[in-house]
């Protein structure tokens, strides 16, 4: 009867719109449990494919000249990685440098933690003073400080795990993208209905501006820092000037808590040669006004423009995707959100919602 009534009337079943919701909300389940259990196959994948966008102009341009698609995707992938192992290596080098000098620097970190510790133990015992507790088994302590050390090592080796997949598999991936781009388009397209095949380029060639301009502003705005923060450190006569640089540089990048963690690395430097409180001050207040420059003005110039998220939708971003995957959601999370606004404004019945996604 509800067959015949639709062909009839060409009207869905009353109860066709509550089961579309109730599908909906299943499929998002399932793809949130799929991108929760699968977090490191589909982060090395995005982290791939972030790269391979970043790549893919120098390529063409190589490919323009005459130069095979493989063969430049090959130089370019052997390029990349020759960039990252220098970076990685002169930090580590500076950073041998300054474990060397450690002593120095960790009888002050020492002393202050003794005395966080002390003034700690001592609003403890006043606030058991006040409510005293039931004492616990003798052993129950060491029961549980040991599962948690073990769970702690445990989940260190996990993410090292992680790190070393996709260390290994990402250079693979942008190299296989890279070299049969065309291929893999061609594929792609193919899934679609021949109607529907130009909007999908079209989704599909904005994707990859807005990837590629989120990452080359990053690495402009990241520059812009770790030298900003390096002539700072130098102007302060500060050990290590270029390593705490790089790193307060790269830090303040993260969103919100840049600030604090980009001043950490000074103030322990700091420590071995500052006695006044001049100079950290001068550092926190410094590392606030670089965040603020780089959030209102570096960004909303450089990354803004093609990402095309409101503040809104960004916070959100990070609060979704850090609780997901963690540290790479907050690395990850705009990009992924500034593609999924750009497929939901090329979706039709989709369109609300990447108008809501960049306000």
């Amino acid at each position: 009867m509800s067959i015949s009534s639709t062909i009839l009337t060409g009207r869905e079943p009353s109860g066709a719109p509550r089961s579309n919701a109730s599908q909906r909300i299943i499929a998002t389940g399932i793809v949130l449990v799929f991108l929760y259990y699968a977090a490191s196959v589909v982060m090395t994948i995005i982290m791939a494919v972030l790269f391979a966008y970043f790549l893919d102009p120098v390529v063409e341009w190589l490919e323009n000249r005459g130069m095979p698609r493989g063969l430049g995707a090959l130089l370019m992938v052997l390029l990349m990685c020759s960039v990252l192992v220098g970076a990685i290596s002169a930090l580590w080098f500076r950073a041998e440098s300054f474990a060397g000098d450690w002593p120095k620097y960790g009888a002050k970190l020492k002393a202050a933690r003794q005395a966080v510790e002390k003034n700690l133990q001592l609003i403890e015992t006043r606030v058991s003073e006040i409510t005293p507790t039931e004492k616990q088994p003798a052993g129950t302590l060491r029961v549980e400080q040991a599962e948690s050390t073990r769970s702690l090592l445990l989940e260190k080796l996990g993410s090292l795990t992680n790190i070393v997949v996709a260390a290994t598999f990402v250079p693979f991936l942008v190299f296989f993208m890279l070299a049969a781009k065309r291929g893999v388009w061609h594929s792609t397209l193919q899934l679609f209905p021949p109607s529907e095949r130009t909007k999908v380029k079209l989704a599909l060639e904005k994707v990859g501006d807005v990837l590629r301009g989120y990452v080359m502003g990053n690495l402009v705005v990241m520059m812009i820092l770790a030298v900003a923060c390096t002539l700072l450190f130098w102007a302060l006569d500060m050990d290590y000037p270029l390593l705490a640089g790089f790193t307060s540089g790269v830090l303040n990048l993260v969103p919100y808590f840049g600030t604090i963690l980009s001043a950490v690395p000074p103030i322990i430097l700091g420590l071995a040669k500052w006695n006044s409180p001049r100079n950290y001050i001068i550092v926190v207040v410094m590392m606030l006004a670089f965040h603020f420059i780089a959030l209102n003005v570096l960004f909303p110039a450089l990354v803004g423009r093609k990402v095309q998220l409101s503040a809104l939708a960004v916070t959100l971003a990070l609060l979704f995707w850090g609780w997901l995957w963690g540290a790479m959601g907050f690395l990850l999370g705009i990009p992924v959100t500034a593609s999924i606004k750009v497929m939901c404004d090329h979706i039709e019945g989709w369109e609300p919602v990447g108008r809501w996604l960049g306000g």
